[in-house]
């Protein structure tokens, strides 16, 4: 199998600091299979065991922290392995909110949109430990929602996926089809992630 993930750029992902639940993991792995079946599932297990990292994505448990840097790796190796674009990324943010304890705790709070602002904030930090999610600005009667994700400069990927995580839940908890552009990112040299969502 050709190196999909040098050992040393996996060495610079596992430096990251913070963790984050299993659920993610388990979501994405779980989309790979959905797509691309067994073998693809398999063929990611395989790329990520030959860094010395063995692993069953199946027997990740979902509210169990681990190494935000595991995640992206793994994320990192889908997109290498599948040459998966933004949009799929964002489908499969869309995909993981679904499955995870992050998407539990929304329709537990989020059971109207004032307390989807509300509670936002405290529901990011309950799925991992990087990062504050906030609400830099809202307005329900113009329909729109401007999200600020500070102290969080992983990877460029996980711009797509948190699209796709704030596009389905707008969608699950407004009953519409949202929009979501980031419009700073810590990649183009700004302080902080913002999203602006409309509906």
């Amino acid at each position: 199998m050709e190196e999909i993930i040098s050992k040393k750029e996996f060495d610079e992902f596992m430096k990251a600091e913070g963790q984050v639940r299993g659920a993610g993991m388990r979501s994405y792995a779980e989309f790979v299979r959905k797509e691309k079946g067994e073998e693809g599932l398999k063929k990611l297990e395989e790329t990520i065991t030959k860094l010395g990292y063995p692993i069953k994505y199946r027997e990740i448990k979902l509210t169990d922290f681990y190494p935000i840097g595991l995640e992206t790796v793994t994320l990192v190796a889908i997109q290498r392995l599948f040459n998966y674009d933004d949009k799929k990324f964002q489908e499969m943010g869309g995909f993981g909110i679904r499955l995870s304890l992050f998407f539990s705790i929304f329709m537990r709070y989020f059971v109207s949109p004032k307390k989807f602002i509300k509670e936002a904030s405290k529901t990011w930090k309950q799925a991992g430990s990087i990062g504050d999610l906030k609400i830099a600005e809202y307005n329900l009667e113009k329909r729109y929602l401007t999200l600020r994700v500070e102290n969080f400069h992983i990877h460029p990927l996980y711009c797509q996926v948190f699209k796709g995580y704030f596009l389905s839940s707008i969608q699950m908890i407004f009953k519409s089809e949202p929009t979501c552009g980031e419009t700073k990112c810590t990649f183009r040299g700004d302080e902080y992630h913002e999203f602006l969502l409309k509906w």
